[in-house]
């Protein structure tokens, strides 16, 4: 068998493993007495028993949103990250001004009250 193969079914055997142990400590250690609060639903920002033609609050799109532009910038910044020695010193500049306009875009909404969730 090839070294490489063996090292990853090892690594895979040891996170099996290592997964299993603690799914397994969380389950016997964990408390098993929820009140009415933790099984409630809770994802998605608004009471799931409502009239299903209620329209949703404007504050959960703006909050997705959000956190799709701030996903996308991580998906834009691992290519970068990894190839940061052979970027040009112009490369680096773009990606200077691209994460100052998500902040300016951040603290703005952070600033008009987009982040509160009431």
């Amino acid at each position: 068998m090839n070294l490489e193969f063996l090292s990853l079914l090892i690594l895979l055997i040891f996170g099996v493993i290592l997964s299993s142990v603690i799914s397994m400590a969380s389950y016997f250690l964990g408390e098993k007495s929820p009140d009415r609060e933790k099984v409630s639903v809770y994802e998605c920002g608004f009471d799931p028993m409502n009239n299903p033609g209620e329209p949703f609050s404007i504050r959960f799109f703006l909050i997705a949103i959000l956190f799709l532009v701030f996903d996308l910038e991580i998906s834009f910044l691992f290519p970068w990250s990894v190839g940061m020695s052979s970027i040009p010193l112009k490369g680096h500049f773009v990606i200077f001004i691209f994460l100052m306009i998500l902040t300016m875009g951040l603290i703005y909404e952070w600033k008009k009250g987009g982040l509160e969730w009431e």
